[in-house]
């Protein structure tokens, strides 16, 4: 089982337990925690716009068949965009 994250508020108080612990037990402070690197996500417009190209690729193939592809491709962008 992963770990799981602590909701920052949790952390938090943590640290401001630590905190005054410390300051009763004369331990010099804690050092500083590091900062989390957030996850970069791609807005939908890009994520729609990479879907078109991708579908652009099969459409030179056949007209019906390439289209079809093209819509299902676009509607699968569509719907992770949004999640």
């Amino acid at each position: 089982m992963a770990a799981k994250k602590k909701s920052v508020l949790a952390q938090r108080v943590n640290e401001l337990e630590d905190a005054v612990t410390r300051m009763f037990t004369g331990e010099p402070p804690a050092p500083k925690a590091k900062k989390r690197r957030k996850a970069k996500r791609k807005t939908a417009k890009a994520a729609a716009k990479g879907a078109v190209k991708k579908a652009k690729k099969p459409a030179k193939k056949s007209g019906k068949k390439a289209k079809k592809a093209t819509k299902k491709v676009v509607r699968k962008a569509k719907r992770k965009a949004r999640r």
